[in-house]
């Protein structure tokens, strides 16, 4: 056990002899200037540990997004114009699945079919600064697959819903009376009114990709921020867990006010509510 002596140097040390608001600003001055103190188990600086695997998640949510907000879009627009159909049937019954399904299960049974039955994608996500965008790609091909299954469902359920809503006002109608095709109907009318709603619920999806990796990232073993806030948790790191819950909280508020923003640039009836 620690001496009193020893307990006392790191306690001033720390800093933990001073209240607790000076403690705060103090901490908070570092935050804006980009210094988010030091890790308690490696004596490492966080800010310096933390960019290459912020990297490392963005880098993975990007990917996501890349495939999963215009997939999302497009099936959602197919749904609308076949609705009630085979085609909307099919894309509502797989959107119900993949929602119903948790991420840690579509992550495990993508790894026993991909990584240990076929053998075609590595299991286990390893990539490190300089490595070749290819081989990059291949190492974070089943996760971003995982979190494109997972946010794709919802936005495209959500696209679907706010289409739907506005083909029930008087201009749509006024449209198929004029003998407009319903492709023309859904493409000029439905969806440009649509937009601000999809816009939501993509960015809120944005969100949850950055924010909501931790389940995804520990099962692949991807060296991102979810990985190192469970790592850190287990070690009870609380300097490195503040550091990484304030950048998701910043993401995640970040993303909703541009989604706010966009939306009423989509909309400009949004500016003038009255």
């Amino acid at each position: 056990s620690a001496t009193p002596e020893a307990l006392a140097n790191l306690r001033a040390e720390l800093g933990l002899n001073d209240p607790a608001y000076i403690r705060y600003f103090r901490w908070l001055g570092g935050v804006l200037t980009g210094d988010l103190g030091t890790a308690l188990t490696s004596r490492q600086e966080i800010t310096a540990t933390l960019l290459p695997r912020l990297w490392n998640t963005l880098f993975l949510a990007f990917c996501a997004a890349t495939v999963a907000v215009p997939l999302a879009i497009v099936l959602g627009l197919l749904a609308v114009r076949y609705r009630n159909g085979v085609i909307d049937k099919l894309i509502s019954g797989f959107a119900l699945t993949s929602t119903s399904l948790p991420e840690f299960f579509i992550g495990y049974l993508l790894v026993y079919f991909f990584a240990v039955k076929l053998q075609w994608l590595p299991g286990i996500s390893t990539v490190y600064v300089g490595m070749p965008f290819l081989e990059r790609m291949e190492a974070i091909a089943l996760p971003a697959t995982v979190l494109t299954l997972v946010v794709l469902a919802h936005m495209m359920r959500m696209t679907r819903a706010a289409i739907l809503n506005v083909m029930q006002s008087a201009y749509i109608e006024t449209a198929e009376l004029k003998g407009l095709r319903q492709i023309e109907i859904i493409r000029r009318h439905a969806f440009p009114n649509a937009i601000a709603p999809v816009i939501n619920v993509v960015m809120l999806n944005l969100a949850f990709l950055i924010v909501g990796v931790v389940v995804v990232e520990v099962i692949f073993v991807y060296p991102g921020m979810g990985q190192y806030l469970v790592d850190h948790v287990s070690k009870r790191d609380v300097p490195v867990v503040q550091a990484v819950g304030l950048i998701f909280a910043a993401v995640y508020i970040g993303l909703n006010i541009i989604a706010d923003v966009a939306a009423i640039i989509a909309n400009p009836r949004l500016r003038h509510p009255k």
